[in-house]
């Protein structure tokens, strides 16, 4: 979309224009477009890692496109002076609760999973307001060592995902299924080497369009479910039954919106600065009181945890289209696509080595962007090569060994099992340890500023 398709209204700022119907409707389906893969993938690896059955996995992916929407009106139009950032950001699933979300489910059941989740959104509302003020304690020292934890431990996700999860099954990582996910992979990288714009920003979308069409004739997919599912439905609060809260799991998916809080930060301030309004620290806390709830609706919903999704942020500054209103009509449409669970049928009946490939270029782009962030700390005359390393290692130990925790109590398996918690962890006291104590050395010169995440980022 040009710039021109957003012309400023006389006596208001550009995020507060309200622009033609039109154009609203294309720009905020253009907003949807980008981040719906990314979206809708988390219910998909979660599900299928999970092993729920196709449709309950399609009622997850539809309550997380539902919950997607509502708070991304919430974070667009704003509730008076106490939640929504009211800028031009779009929320969805993030992919930092994947593992942690995971190993609760297999260790107390669906039931604590949302039921942790429910928590952790009551934990975000209360310490939106101190992290706002403390932001400086998750610089990109922190936030980037864990991020490139996500997208590595996610990676054995997506290769479980296209191989098979029973390595003792007669297909386990048949050559058909590898080349199938290869060639998905290939295609990804040819849209984006070869084209550009909002066409390069579909590649993962349409490489998930592709690889289902060729696993048809292999005999990888099943849509006969697709016909029983209802066009327009909406699934019952509690799914799964009353929600619990088991003290591990409950800490674990706190920790996961601490992780949640700094990606979403470093996005609302880039979003603040492109459109021309920087946040003040209670706008940033509204804000986060956006992810907060976010984990209460998914809780409720059967849902996910959300988080401001930075492919949206960089449409923003593609399009130099600043109207709030555009991701206000975003998350209309994301509602909407939440109440048709024939739509997350389809979705959920995608292939394990489809869904596997797609995931595969998404959690690695994890890994990159982590990366990246680290770039910003100074690690000259520093000890922060020392935390980024402890923090990687420690957090990769129950990827290289899941059962390393076995013999402690559930509690420790559950907290220190999750790569992410555990990396959290372990760089956030770290750099307290070296950077914000008496005697530190040279401190590193990104400390005052917030991390450039994106977890969600395909």
């Amino acid at each position: 979309m040009s710039q021109a398709l957003a012309q400023p209204e006389s006596g208001r700022h550009p995020v507060d224009q309200v622009l033609p119907p039109g154009r609203l409707g294309l720009l905020g389906l253009q907003h949807v477009l980008v981040m719906y893969t990314g979206c809708v993938a988390v219910p998909l690896v979660f599900g299928s890692v999970a092993k729920l059955d196709t449709s309950t996995i399609g009622l997850l992916i539809n309550a997380d496109l539902l919950v997607a929407g509502l708070v991304t009106l919430l974070q667009a139009l704003g509730i008076g002076k106490v939640l929504g950032v009211r800028l031009p950001v779009v929320a969805g699933a993030t992919f930092t609760a994947v593992t942690p979300m995971i190993l609760i489910a297999g260790e107390y059941g669906m039931q604590a999973v949302y039921g942790s989740m429910i928590a952790a959104g009551v934990f975000g509302l209360l310490v939106a307001v101190p992290f706002a003020r403390a932001v400086r304690f998750f610089p990109p020292l922190v936030s980037g060592s864990v991020i490139t934890v996500i997208g590595l431990s996610l990676i054995g996700v997506a290769a479980g995902l296209i191989a098979g999860l029973d390595p003792t099954a007669e297909d386990y990582a048949a050559p058909s299924n590898l080349a199938l996910a290869g060639g998905i992979v290939l295609l990804i990288v040819i849209i984006s080497r070869f084209t550009s714009g909002f066409l390069s920003q579909l590649g993962v979308l349409l490489g998930l369009a592709a690889g289902t069409l060729v696993a048809i004739p292999m005999g990888l997919t099943d849509f006969s479910s697709v016909g029983q599912a209802d066009w327009v439905g909406l699934a019952a609060p509690f799914h799964f039954g009353a929600p619990q809260f088991p003290l591990a799991a409950v800490i674990s998916m706190c920790v996961v919106m601490l992780v949640t809080f700094t990606e979403s930060t470093a996005d609302m301030l880039a979003v603040g600065d492109m459109t021309g309004r920087p946040l003040t620290k209670a706008d940033l806390a509204r804000g986060l009181a956006g992810d907060g709830v976010s984990g209460i609706f998914g809780g409720i919903m059967n849902g996910f945890v959300d988080t401001v999704f930075a492919q949206n942020v960089g449409l923003v500054g593609m399009t130099k289209v600043r109207s709030r209103y555009v991701a206000a009509v975003a998350g209309g449409i994301l509602v909407l696509l939440g109440l048709v669970p024939k739509l997350g049928e389809v979705v959920a009946a995608l292939p394990g080595p489809v869904v596997g490939a797609a995931g595969l270029v998404m959690f690695a782009t994890v890994t990159a962007v982590g990366i990246n962030t680290l770039r910003k700390v100074e690690f000259e005359g520093t000890n922060n090569l020392l935390i980024v390393a402890v923090s990687i290692g420690v957090g990769m130990l129950p990827v290289a060994a899941p059962t390393i925790y076995h013999a402690f109590p559930t509690w420790v398996q559950i907290i220190g099992g999750s790569a992410i918690t555990s990396a959290t962890l372990t760089a956030f006291l770290l750099n307290l340890l070296f950077n914000h104590t008496p005697g530190r050395r040279k401190p590193a010169v990104a400390d005052e500023s917030p991390a450039t995440p994106a977890a969600n980022t395909p």
